[in-house]
Order: structure tokens, then sequence, then C-alpha cells
């Protein structure tokens, strides 16, 4: 038995949701972002009221571990952990790319046994974060920023179906033309399926230390010069 509070702040979209025993049984999302500063405190505050008023007693906090916005990483950590320290909960870390693939195993029945995702984050000009798992979400690679070019994953795209997804993932259309290449429209990673991935890393004890853990960035934080005033 358990009740996870999910956060997810790894794209534009900013979604908090609650699984009690790997079932979804409240969910917030704002797709109008990135408004995390704005958005994340309220739908917590919402999330933790509805667990209060129907006496279900949190076990963990499940927070969206990157790939992703370097801010809206930081921002969605800094909440799971305030939450576990304020009630001495545990931390549960889903790394943003299993997250993405969920959705598209969920609600995709016609995906061949055989095929490989290969979900993309968005990491500025032609370069995505990626990985390619199987249907098991057991991976194929290592977690990496690659620039895209017409000979991308062609190691994988000579041998079957690789199906792309992911806000990276659509830019890639152009320059990925391989026969065996399909992309999916439209995915999200979203709060309310983070329960899968987080339900099994509880039952099976994988916890991050509240006090040391820090998200997969991949890549430095740049800070933009400002624009003149005038």
């Amino acid at each position: 038995m358990s009740c996870i509070l999910n956060i997810e702040t790894s794209t534009n979209v900013c979604s908090v949701a609650v699984s009690e025993d790997g079932v979804c049984i409240f969910e917030l999302q704002d797709c109008s972002g990135p408004n995390h500063a704005e958005r994340l405190g309220s739908f917590v505050d919402e999330a933790i009221s509805f667990t209060d008023n129907h006496a279900i007693p949190l076990d963990a906090v499940a927070v969206s571990s990157g790939p992703g916005s370097y801010t809206g990483l930081r921002i969605g950590v800094s909440m799971a952990k305030g939450i576990c320290y304020g009630r001495d909960i545990k931390l549960i870390a889903v790394p943003t790319l299993e997250l993405l693939s969920v959705p598209v195993l969920l609600h995709n029945n016609n995906i061949p046994e055989d095929a490989l995702l290969a979900p993309m984050l968005d990491a500025r000009r032609m370069e995505v974060y990626s990985q390619v798992f199987d249907r098991g979400l057991k991976a194929k690679n290592s977690l990496e920023a690659k620039v895209i070019d017409e000979k991308s994953f062609k190691e994988y795209l000579d041998k079957g179906p690789v199906y792309f997804f992911g806000n990276g993932a659509s830019k890639c259309k152009d320059m990925i033309k391989h026969n065996n290449a399909h992309f999916i429209d439209n995915i999200e990673p979203l709060a309310k399926y983070m329960f899968p991935l987080a339900e099994k890393r509880f039952l099976n004890n994988r916890f991050e230390d509240v006090a040391y853990f820090v998200p997969t960035y991949l890549k430095d934080f740049v800070a933009k010069s400002a624009k003149p005033l005038l």
C-alpha cells in the first residue's frame, strides 16, 4: 500500500498528480508555461489538501529527474525535497525519458513487440536529449545530448521499427527519413503517468538521499545576457 505525490516540471508543462497503490486518484496540469514558479506551489497545496481531506497519508514524493529544462527541474526537485523534509517521507526519482515513454506504451497498442522507443526532449538547435528503450523500458544505449543528422539512430533503424516522440522529435522529422522511422505527436511527460515507474521504485526501495540528490541536467546552465532597456 502506498500513496505517492508525483511532480513533473521538466518541460513547459507543469503537472502534479497523486497515485495510490499504482492508480492515479488526483491530477492537475498547466500547459500554458513555462510558469512552474507560479503554478507548482498551488498545485502541490491542492494535491496535499486532497490527501489530507481523504485521510490518505503520503508515503513518498516522486519527481521527474531529468533531463529537461534546467530551471524547471530545479524548481520541481526543490519542491519535492521540501515536502520530503517537512513530512519525513521518501524521495523517488523518475527519469524523464522513461516517463515520456509511458503514455506511448499505454495508448498505442499497434506498436510491434520488436519495436524500439526513442523519446526525445528538445535541447536547442538540432540537439536533443535522447535514449533508446525496448518495450520493457530496458535501455539500449546511454542517455545523451545528441546532435541530430541524417545518420542518427541508423544502427537501430536498419534492424527494425523505431518510434520517436517528445518535444524534441518534431524537429527531427525532416532529418530522419528511414522507412523504419515512425513519429508520434503530442506526447508530454506528465505527472499522471509517473505512477507505474514511481510505484515500482517504491516497492523496490529505490529511494534518493534527500540532502544530496540532484537532477540529471546533462548540460550546464548558461545564463542569457539581459537585454538593454533602451
